[in-house]
């Protein structure tokens, strides 16, 4: 058995499809407005950053971006932050991380509005999704969860086990799987018997940082493997958390590295920036 590969980037596109076609329906209406917010010169966020905006383009939301030198200073930083809660235009503030060492992250994170956090990170966001309130949720988990059900995947009842307890991934991902009723095991580094538990998870997980870690002796027959890991070998290749080559003839469905949940992130940003706009509008913001 071959397992299925769930195409991120088509389910991506189905996204923005559906961005855009929202967005022009209401032309009456100011378009949403997305800001990203850069300090210092690394490539990868600067080509995260690059996509955004090309992505902002095509569904017709209109985005700013600011890029601060590396040596800027953490008042700086939250001063620009300061003009973006106020300003009008702006419905979602993107700050890329991570942050020069000089800058505390957690106070930049939580200087942008909870009404303006699309990236979820806001400790008042936090709590709304651990109670299962209205509020922004973290692009990646959001992303996870948009991949299973486009994926006709059932959540509810299901047995799902993530690898990694991040903020940004593991944690959140598995708050959205519970609302949604499966039940959930979180693993990690210091997790006994971590294959005995990932071998009997309907939905695996894997974010975990570690290039190949998944194996297919940790994998259950005709299971959803969502692999989350972006690792960059010493070739120059990049390799998700789970090895794919393995994984793919026991899972039932699998995430391809690139091309699975990566092309998520980037859609549910965007998707998170229109619902901003949404409530800003409703609230007459």
């Amino acid at each position: 058995m071959t397992a299925i590969q769930i195409d991120g980037k088509r389910i991506a596109q189905a996204v923005r499809d559906r961005i855009k076609k929202e967005i022009e329906a209401e032309r009456s209406t100011r378009p949403p407005g997305l800001a990203a917010v850069l300090v210092g010169e690394n490539p990868a966020s600067k080509i995260y950053v690059r996509n955004k905006r090309r992505m902002c383009e095509e569904v017709g939301i209109y985005s700013e971006e600011y890029t601060l030198p590396e040596d800027a200073s953490e008042s700086q930083v939250l001063e620009l932050v300061g003009r973006l809660n106020a300003d009008p235009k702006i419905h979602g503030i993107l700050v890329q991380l991570p942050l020069p060492k000089q800058i505390n992250t957690r106070r930049i994170l939580d200087a942008v509005s909870p009404d303006k956090d699309v990236d979820g990170f806001h400790y008042t966001n936090v709590g709304k999704l651990v109670a299962n309130q209205d509020g922004f949720v973290p692009c990646t988990p959001l992303g996870i969860i948009e991949l299973l059900s486009a994926s006709g995947i059932a959540i509810q009842g299901a047995h799902a086990v993530i690898v990694g307890r991040s903020d940004i991934v593991g944690k959140p991902a598995a708050c959205l799987l519970l609302h949604r009723h499966a039940t959930v095991t979180i693993c990690h580094s210091k997790t006994r018997n971590l294959a005995e538990i990932c071998s009997q998870a309907d939905i695996l997980v894997a974010a975990i940082g570690r290039p190949r870690f998944i194996t297919e002796n940790m994998v259950k027959a005709g299971a959803t493997v969502i692999d989350v890991g972006i690792n960059r070998l010493p070739d120059g290749k990049l390799a998700g958390d789970v090895d794919f080559e393995s994984v793919k003839n026991r899972a039932g469905a699998i995430t391809p590295v690139p091309g699975g949940v990566g092309p998520m992130t980037i859609a549910m940003l965007l998707s998170n920036t229109l619902q901003s706009a949404k409530w800003s509008e409703q609230q007459g913001r």
